[in-house]
């Protein structure tokens, strides 16, 4: 099977699609096709988490242009090929004007429930498949050599994200890694990876300097790392907290406990997807934020949240991933 398969601009929007795509891969397999020959369009921002899909022949960043001039590049791109299948998450017209066997395109109908299920009556199916990134044997030697395995837990936090309004302050994130990872933390003497973008590092400065004034071993990672290596480094987590955002959802992909940190976003519906993952919120639910937003919205809402209720739902999640490790161990 020839396939495009269009997806979104944002990280996290991305990562919830890949669940999709693995599915249709796999399906392909089942019926004894072997492989298909994959073409991703993605946004730019996201374009490297497809580099190790089975099959990929090319991933086609898009970049956003006046007029709708992307659509225009990405359809002089993929106009000379005759797709078996072409999947539209982006919900745009270009599916209909590409020849193609079979056409399937996002509807734009939502229900309130999670994203998945949105994303996933594109194809028809229920429940949603989970989201799934693939990585290569050099992503985890990137990914050691930044950050070596050596026996000790590893907590990671995701201090950042691509709005004020929804980033946990930097300093309740650096309260949390003393109450997680200092001597009497639940996670105590980890290892601590500090994850964000380059020009992010003001709110994950503070962060890594809790750490170091812990002695913990927190090397300074901050936009060192490329998104595939970061994935690698994410599997290996005993856990991740960070804020609603991209890097949430790649934790939770990666199968790692992840504790997503919710206020002015709906955890119903963009919470981390997975039998490791929960969601915290702040007192106020997401309506009552998202009311105050049109007059505030530069401001963060995310101080009713309190380090106590963060450190109560990281250990429970914890104390959950152990029971259900443990079990599995015993049967």
């Amino acid at each position: 099977m020839n396939l495009l398969f269009i997806t979104s601009t944002r990280i996290g929007d991305a990562v919830l699609s890949t669940g999709l795509l693995d599915h249709l891969i796999r399906a392909e397999r089942a019926a004894g096709r072997g492989v298909p020959r994959v073409t991703v369009a993605v946004g730019a921002p996201a374009a490297a988490l497809f580099a190790a899909v089975p099959g990929i022949e090319r991933v086609i960043p898009i970049v956003k242009r006046r007029h709708a001039g992307h659509w225009r590049d990405l359809w002089r791109a993929v106009i000379g090929t005759h797709w078996d299948m072409v999947v539209d998450l982006r919900g745009s017209a270009i599916a209909w004007i590409l020849r193609a066997r079979r056409r399937r395109v996002l509807s734009r109908h939502e229900d309130g429930r999670h994203k998945l299920f949105q994303l996933a009556r594109t194809l028809d199916l229920d429940p949603p498949p989970a989201p799934r990134i693939w990585t290569r044997p050099q992503d985890h030697d990137v990914a050691t050599r930044a950050l070596p395995a050596d026996g000790r837990k590893l907590l990671v936090v995701a201090p950042a994200a691509n709005w004020v309004g929804k980033q946990w302050s930097a300093d309740r994130f650096a309260a949390l890694i003393g109450r997680l990872a200092g001597p009497k933390g639940r996670l105590g003497g980890a290892s601590v990876a500090v994850i964000a973008a380059a020009h992010e590092r003001p709110q994950a400065e503070p962060v890594l300097s809790a750490a170091h004034a812990l002695s913990l071993n927190a090397p300074d990672i901050v936009g060192a790392l490329p998104l595939l290596a970061v994935q690698a480094l994410l599997e290996r987590a005993d856990l991740f907290v960070g804020n609603d955002s991209g890097l949430m959802h790649m934790a939770a992909a990666a199968g790692a406990p992840t504790l997503g940190l919710f206020g002015p976003t709906s955890d119903a519906v963009y919470g981390p997807w997975g039998k490791h993952a929960v969601a915290v919120r702040t007192p106020e639910s997401y309506h009552q934020l998202a009311a105050e937003r049109p007059s505030s919205a530069d401001r963060c809402y995310m101080t009713g949240l309190a380090v106590d209720t963060v450190e109560r739902a990281a250990v429970a999640l914890l104390d959950r991933v152990g029971v259900a490790r443990s079990g599995l161990v015993t049967q």
